[in-house]
């Protein structure tokens, strides 16, 4: 039986018609329809969303084998020699700090940044600037050249940087704070970001994070920006991978012959 169309003369009813011919949409009533109709739609949006659930479980799997540290390259951060500050001196250098007339930060940082004391003054925009306790000189913004030693000075082993690249805009491979240097190196395609306000390292990327971040991408299905996983397209596709796993059940007690069994028993008592 095929359904009738809709008499309204559209290409929706020439659709509504055709669809049972072209797809063999089981309509016929029966003992196990519902298990038809569910083995339809199941076989249907699976062919579908084949592709797309391929790369869940590729990516799923890269995720469950590649350690995070590994990928962030934590491993490959140098054990830095710590030395306090002594508190009694810092009044006196913060006192000949050469600061801009006037200025009043909001809050400071104290650290030490390779061999030497620094802190990091934030005024009431927000705005960072870094100093050098030992002579009070600013040292912000960081020139390429202070920022390739911190990053050399990060990372384990002699490796030294093969170029540097200033960064003022975000990408899907940094979103740190901003402007900042992007200190190559030829191990891994290995990258180092050192913001150019406090001189600190901000983020750390080679060709593994470059990988989990496009497989990260078509696992949340944010091809521009991998990050947003909360976008439309990952909730309609998560929904039909629902409704695939939903008419799997369906249709589960009719491929382990129930229904079949259901019909043989009907027969027999009523031949008694």
């Amino acid at each position: 039986m095929l359904l009738t169309p809709v008499q309204d003369g559209g290409t929706a009813s020439t659709w509504l018609f055709l669809c049972p011919i072209l797809f063999q949409v089981p309509i016929s009533g029966g003992v196990d329809a519902m298990a038809k109709w569910a083995s339809w739609i199941h076989k249907w949006l699976a062919l579908l969303m084949a592709v797309q659930i391929l790369f869940w479980f590729v990516s799923g799997l890269f995720f469950a084998i590649a350690p995070i540290e590994t990928v962030r390259s934590e491993h490959r951060i140098a054990n830095q020699e710590v030395e306090p500050l002594v508190i009694d001196e810092m009044s006196a250098q913060f006192a000949a700090l050469n600061l801009p007339e006037g200025y009043q930060p909001l809050t400071l940082e104290v650290r030490r940044l390779l061999d030497r004391p620094v802190v990091v003054l934030t005024s009431v925009d927000d705005a960072r600037s870094l100093y050098d306790l030992g002579d009070g000189q600013r040292l912000s913004p960081v020139t390429s050249e202070f920022a390739q030693t911190i990053a050399e000075s990060h990372l384990t082993g002699n490796d030294e940087a093969i170029g540097l690249t200033f960064v003022e805009e975000e990408s899907t491979e940094y979103r740190g704070a901003l402007p900042a240097w992007r200190v190559e190196f030829e191990q891994a395609s290995r990258a180092v970001y050192v913001a150019a306000d406090t001189g600190q390292v901000t983020a750390r990327r080679s060709t593994l994070w470059r990988t989990f971040d496009f497989l990260w991408s078509l696992h949340i299905m944010d091809f521009k920006n991998h990050e947003n996983f909360n976008t439309p397209l990952l909730i309609g596709v998560t929904f039909l991978g629902l409704v695939i796993i939903l008419t799997g059940f369906v249709m589960f007690p009719s491929r382990l012959g129930y229904y079949a069994w259901r019909r043989r028993r009907k027969r027999r008592r009523a031949a008694k």
